[in-house]
Order: structure tokens, then sequence, then C-alpha cells
């Protein structure tokens, strides 16, 4: 007879890593309470998702799906490779039992759950943004439990047959018992002063990028005290050239293998407000102005991050392209007051630790369990 800790484990979704770090959380937190269980992704044919699991050593199967798209010359193309992606997924769900699937967002989620719901496999959504996507409230009308940051993205679900479970976002590792100093010099860093971490994102958040260039100059006076970490994603060759002139102490990096240790270390962050990069800040009690991404419709960023402005541990300022000089004035002033302001930094770094969710993962893993047929 099967047992449950022989029992399969699938996730769906991919895209970047927003969708498929909090998965791999959850992976974590599954293999800690079911070392025998079987886990296995569907993910999209991008490279990060690959780059990602591959360092994790987790199997997957690239599906072929692409964005929904109403042009007739996409369409088509939408409709053939969701179909194809379908029966991929039905073809390995078939072959593993008992098994539950996990919606993790992005439009590869969608045919997988489409395909275990054919085969009778329990289904389950993960939603860590205030306003669900568009895929994740389809996938939400065929789940048994749908698992969100917050209670309040209930209200942007509608009716739906599963129960909404309010687990928190799940996040990877690194985030306790951090040595401060170890990171700080790995650097070449000041152990002694306060560090700025500005967070250009995997993509490359080019006008987070510019904006924090420009405020450069209004930051010099804090050079004796204060140090900057600026992580650009791609495009760190402009960024470096705007730091040439600079007076403040600092650190140019494209990527850093252990952002949970940096963001740890950090004193104040600039980044974008995406529903991991919330949790993250709250995880690491990390006081963050944040530059909501300002082209999505539902404007989804700002929503999430009004909750960590509301517990007192973040400030948010309009990206306005249209205006960036606006914009830079705003960050700038911000930024100066923060950073003359210890007292203040401190109260919005325990606020913003108050919101933390660490057990996040180990929840959504334990209901899962719970759902294996």
């Amino acid at each position: 007879m099967t047992t449950a800790k022989d029992g399969h484990f699938f996730f769906a979704g991919g895209g970047t890593g927003g969708h498929v770090y909090p998965a791999i959380a959850i992976a974590e937190a599954i293999r800690k309470l079911q070392p025998g269980a079987k886990i296995h992704f569907f993910c999209s044919n991008r490279s990060i998702d690959a780059k990602i699991l591959n360092e994790g050593g987790y199997e997957f199967t690239a599906l072929p799906a692409r964005a929904f798209s109403a042009r007739p010359d996409r369409f088509l193309a939408f409709v053939a490779m969701y179909f194809r992606s379908m029966r991929t997924a039905k073809s390995v769900l078939a072959e593993h039992r008992p098994a539950v699937l996990l919606g993790i967002g992005g439009y590869v989620s969608a045919p997988a759950v489409t395909a275990a719901g054919k085969l009778g496999v329990p289904v389950a959504v993960l939603n860590v943004d205030m306003v669900p996507g568009k895929a994740n409230k389809v996938m939400a009308r065929e789940a048994a439990k749908v698992f969100v940051q917050w209670e309040e993205t209930a209200k942007y679900l509608g009716e739906i047959p599963g129960q909404v479970i309010a687990s928190g976002c799940p996040l990877r590792g690194g985030f306790g018992g951090v040595d401060r100093e170890r990171t700080l010099k790995s650097l070449g860093l000041d152990t002694e002063k306060k560090t700025l971490l500005v967070m250009g994102g995997s993509s490359g958040a080019l006008t987070v990028n510019r904006a924090v260039c420009a405020c450069l100059p209004a930051i010099d006076a804090f050079a004796k005290l204060w140090q900057v970490v600026h992580v650009t994603g791609p495009g760190i060759s402009d960024v470096r050239k705007a730091y040439e002139a600079a007076g403040i102490g600092h650190k140019v990096i494209e990527y850093h293998h252990e952002m949970p240790a940096l963001m740890s270390c950090a004193d104040l962050a600039v980044g974008r407000a995406g529903a991991v990069s919330v949790a993250e800040y709250a995880a690491a009690g990390l006081p963050a102005i944040m530059l909501p991404y300002p082209y999505h419709k539902d404007q989804h960023q700002k929503l999430n991050g009004r909750q960590l402005v509301r517990a007192g541990g973040g400030l948010i300022v309009e990206d306005r392209p249209d205006d960036p000089e606006a914009t830079v004035r705003e960050l700038a002033e911000h930024l100066k007051s923060l950073m003359a302001d210890g007292a203040r930094l401190a109260g919005m770094s325990a606020a913003a630790k108050s919101v933390d969710t660490p057990d996040a993962a180990a929840t959504i893993a334990q209901e899962l369990a719970k759902m294996l047929g």
C-alpha cells in the first residue's frame, strides 16, 4: 500500500522568480515533513526557471505554454500550446499516484491544473499578490484550497468552491542567524556603517536604478555613516558609471546569491513592491522605500506595498515614467529623512518584522499533505 510518504507533490507555474521561489520554499518544507516525498515542477521554458530548479536539484518538465493574447495571429498559437502543455502534463501526472498539484501562478500553471482536474488529482493554488492574476482567478475555481498572503485577497477571488487560507508568503531560508560582519566583508564593505540596499530586481528595474543613481548627490552627505549596496539586475554598466562620481561608499553588483542574508544585514532598502519582495522586507525586518511597478493595470504592486505601509514598516514613492524628476525629488527627500533618523528606522524595522509569517511554507506543506489522494 502506498503511504503519504510516497506521495508526489507537483508544482505548476513559473516564468519569474516571484513564482518559483515561494514554491521552492514549500518544496523544502515538504522535504522536512515527508523525506520520502517525490517533488516535480511543471515550469515555463524561460531560462530563469531551469536555473533556479537546477540549483535546488528539483526534477522539472518545461511546458511550451504561452501567455494569452486576443490577437488572431497569437491566439491560435496560445490555444495550440495550451493543449500541447496540457497533454504533456497529463502524461506525467498519470504515472504518479497518489499526487497533489499546486498552481503557483503564471500562464504555465493553467494547462497543468486542467490536466490534474481531468485525472482527478487534487488541486490547490498559491496566490501571493494582493490582487490575483487572470490565471489564478481561473484556477481558483478548480481548487480545493487557495493559499493567499493576506486575508483581504479573498474579496478579489469572488465566489469559489474551495477554502481560502491566509498562510502568508512562503520564503526561502536565510533570514535568521545572519553573520552581518561576514556578509559585509565579503562585499568589501565597512562593518561599522549603516547600509542602504538598492534592488533593481532579477529583470533589472530600469526606472528604480535610474532614480537611485539620480539621488546619489543628495545622499553623499551621509558618507561618514552610510554605504550603498546596489544590486542592479541587467544594466549594471550604466549604474556603475553613475557611481563613479559618488562620494558615498558603495558596491555595485548585478546579482547576489545570498539575498536573504544581504537583506537581513541592511538598514534600509529601495526596491519594487512585488508580493515576494514585500514578504522579504518583513522577514528581514527591513524598512523599505517601495517604487511599485507602474504599468500593471490593476496596480497590484501598490496594493502589496500598502500592507507594509499600514504596518509602519515602509513608504511608497510613485514611479512616474512620464515625470522621472518628480520621482527623484520624492525619493531623495525620503532617503535623506530616513538616513538621518536612526530611531525612526528602528521603529520601522520592528513594524516590518511584526507582519512576518515565518511558518507560511510549513503551513502550506502540511495542508498539501492532507490533500494527497
